[in-house]
């Protein structure tokens, strides 16, 4: 199994947008990518970013997933400033 913790920085007044755009285009990666456990955006208070917690069954599910990002998040790129910060975690127990 493999966890992956994303934070990346919303532009400055698009909060609301991404947000909307994210309420429609998660629960569609869900349901179309059957090794994706778990794809849950939180907003981190007082800033304009979001941090995502994945998980996924195997590196495979993951690299699946990364090919389809500019396809499932394209209204959801163009709203983000540049650059993600990107954490590969593996569980204790």
């Amino acid at each position: 199994m493999l966890t992956i913790i994303a934070t990346v920085k919303v532009r400055e007044g698009k909060m609301e947008q991404a947000i909307e755009v994210l309420k429609e285009v998660v629960p569609k990666i869900k349901a179309s990518e059957p090794g994706t456990l778990e794809y849950i955006p939180h907003i981190v208070e007082g800033k304009n970013e979001i941090i995502f917690y994945e998980k996924y069954e195997d590196d495979k599910a993951f690299k699946t997933h990364s090919k389809s990002l500019a396809t499932s998040l394209a209204n959801f790129l163009p709203l983000l400033e540049p650059g993600m910060d990107l954490k590969r975690c593996k569980e204790i127990l």
